[in-house]
Order: C-alpha cells, then sequence, then structure tokens
C-alpha cells in the first residue's frame, strides 16, 4: 500500500509541467518548437539559459521535496523508507515522461531524476554532477551527459546501498535496485532517439541550432 501511494503521490507532482507551464506563460508552446520535447533541455535551446534553468529548478525541486516529504512522513520505517523515497521520485518521474493530460508526452525525466539524485545520496550527486559537466564540456552532448548520470545513478544506488548505505533491510535490497535501474532504463527509452542520432553522429550539441 506504501509503495502505491508513494507513486501515486509522485507520479501527481510529475504532472506540473515546468516546461510548458513556462513556455506558454511566454507565449510559446514548446511541444511545437525544437525537438518538441517539454523538458528543460528544448526549452534552453528554444528560449535560452535563463528559461532553461528556470524549467530545470521547478522539475528538480518537483522531485525534491516529496522525496523529503516521503522521507518525514516513513521516518518510522527506517529499514523500507529510502526504498519509498525511490518509488516516490519513480512516480514523478513517471508524471513528468507521460502526463496524461498531455497525451502522455513530456519530457524525458532527467531534471527529475537530479531531484531523486540529491534525495538520495550527496555522493552519488557529487560523482554525477562532475562526470555531467566533464561530458557535456568536451562532446556537448547533452543526451550523453545524461545517459551517463543515470548509468552511474544505478552504480551509485547498487554500490552504496549493498554495503548498508541506505538502511535498507535485506527483503527490501533487490527491489531497491530493480526501481533504480527502471529509473535508468526509462531514461535510455527516452533518449532512444537520441541515442540513434549519437551512433550516426547526427545528434544535436548544446550552444548549436537543431538539425
Amino acid at each position: 500500500m506504501e509503495r502505491i501511494l508513494c507513486l501515486a503521490v509522485g507520479y501527481l507532482f510529475g504532472l506540473f509541467q515546468t516546461g510548458y507551464i513556462y513556455s506558454k506563460l511566454h507565449h510559446v508552446d514548446i511541444r511545437k518548437e525544437g525537438s518538441g520535447n517539454a523538458g528543460s533541455t528544448n526549452v534552453l535551446r528554444v528560449m535560452g539559459v535563463k528559461a532553461g534553468a528556470t524549467v530545470f529548478l521547478g522539475d528538480f525541486f518537483k522531485t525534491l521535496i516529496p522525496c523529503i516529504l516521503v522521507r518525514h512522513f516513513f521516518q518510522n520505517q527506517p529499514e523500507m523508507v529510502n526504498l519509498l523515497v525511490l518509488y516516490t521520485a519513480f512516480g514523478v518521474i513517471l508524471g513528468h515522461n507521460y502526463p496524461f493530460y498531455m497525451g502522455f508526452k513530456g519530457g524525458k525525466g532527467i531534471a527529475a531524476t537530479a531531484g531523486l539524485l540529491v534525495a538520495m545520496d550527496l555522493r552519488v550527486t557529487a560523482v554525477c554532477l562532475i562526470a555531467f559537466i566533464l561530458i557535456v564540456a568536451v562532446t556537448r552532448y547533452v543526451s550523453l551527459g545524461s545517459l551517463v548520470v543515470v548509468t552511474l545513478f544505478l552504480i551509485g544506488m547498487v554500490f552504496f546501498g549493498s554495503h548498508g548505505a541506505y538502511g535498507l533491510g535485506n527483503q527490501y535490497l533487490m527491489e531497491f535496485y530493480l526501481v533504480s535501474a527502471a529509473v535508468t532504463l526509462m531514461a535510455f527509452w527516452r533518449h532512444r532517439s537520441n541515442i540513434g542520432r549519437l551512433l550516426h553522429g547526427t545528434e544535436n550539441k548544446i550552444g548549436s541550432k537543431k538539425k
């Protein structure tokens, strides 16, 4: 029951489509511009740095806030509270990626995943941030940096989880790993077109016009 509740609460938070709302307030429908994606990267490309940063922060906090709330309300269940935080964040990412009122066409969930990283483990967050900055600085591919981040997230969850860092009971560890893997796999699925362009050398670089 707790898992379903956390998923549902997360999904509701995820329905706050920061990119779509921000663009509409500025008389732009982001779904009809650039890549047509409602996430922060497309907003950055179409509307500029200030808009991209604003949307990123909105998507970041819509994950971080419910995760903090869940951690508080379920603090009396220390052996599974981090699992419930993970379910909550997964729900947010689902709501962000697949909002029912927008025909299930939302963003790709990377800014929302950043909120999950901070809510879960600052050590993994630091590693992911450094890797993202280096990869994007060298290659100028935001998508590649994003895919590396979600991969490092999964590695971090398994590594620290297996060392008891999240206080999970043994009966919850495999489930924790599976939900973490679902977050990562969903990001790869949402980036499947980007992966194709990366393999063919046609992916859009940050700071360049969309091909």
